[in-house]
């Protein structure tokens, strides 16, 4: 795995941990960063060791959203090279989205702006409960586009026009009721979730998951009902033909674990 600048890689018992690194910043977002994030999520996708995959932010916070000196950059850019950052970014959470493992983010501290894409392009995000959420773009004059596919998704629209229209802040079990968060928590419970979370996720076959996944976003994003109807047919067909969905029935019917438990 690259050594990063701006975040760092950790794989302990095939959990691979992203944290964000620049805790002087509030792991605040600048170019180079956004690009680590990317080349990231893209390389642990493919890694074998890697069966679940952890957001998480160094020190006081999950992350504040936008760097400032990154911001005034941005601020005498024209359309061109403006559409080229933004489109960076864009790329930034469908690459968290679109990761074949699970992903959880585990969020604290604060989360401004752009790192409510990061979070809400996890599969599962859980916070602390006195995490302090915002939706500023409004208040700057801009509008939270890019991020806007994932926490639709996540909220729905009419939440979404509440939380992104006033640019206001709220708390964690406010996240929750919104639907942005799967569960706020206090810190002992946050990193019990977690591994009961893991614990849960390991249970589970890895090419089955990334199948559903994969599943999930073409469900979502892809197909008309109509369509879907044998597209799902060819798929489960395919996976009870697999390796692994022949190893997961087998286990079943001979009521022992299949051979991807370890423990």
């Amino acid at each position: 795995m690259t050594n990063y600048q701006h975040i760092e890689f950790e794989l302990d018992n095939k959990i691979g941990t992203i944290w964000m690194n620049r805790p002087e910043k509030h792991n605040a977002m600048n170019a180079e960063m956004i690009g680590e994030i990317i080349d990231c999520f893209e390389s642990v996708s493919d890694l074998n060791d890697v069966r679940v995959v952890v957001l998480r932010g160094k020190g006081k916070s999950f992350c504040a959203g936008a760097d400032l000196n990154y911001m005034k950059g941005i601020a005498s850019f024209g359309f061109q090279e403006n559409y080229e950052d933004s489109l960076k970014l864009a790329k930034c959470f469908n690459a968290i989205y679109t990761c074949k493992k699970p992903t959880i983010a585990v969020v604290h501290g604060a989360a401004i702006g752009g790192a409510n894409g990061l979070l809400a392009a996890c599969d599962f995000v859980y916070c602390h409960e006195e995490t302090k959420f915002a939706f500023s773009e409004v208040k700057l004059g801009i509008a939270p586009a890019t991020i806007s596919p994932y926490v639709v998704k996540r909220t729905g629209e009419y939440n979404a026009r509440d939380l992104m229209l006033t640019g206001r802040r709220f708390l964690g079990g406010e996240a929750e009721k919104y639907g942005l968060a799967n569960k706020s928590l206090n810190e002992t419970e946050l990193e019990e979730q977690l591994k009961l979370t893991i614990k849960f996720l390991m249970t589970s076959g890895p090419d089955a998951m990334a199948a559903c996944k994969e599943l999930l976003y073409t469900i979502s994003n892809k197909l008309d009902f109509e369509n879907s109807i044998d597209y799902t047919a060819k798929l489960i067909a395919e996976l009870r033909a697999s390796k692994e969905g022949q190893e997961g029935m087998a286990s079943f019917l001979e009521k022992r674990k299949p051979n991807w438990v370890e423990n």
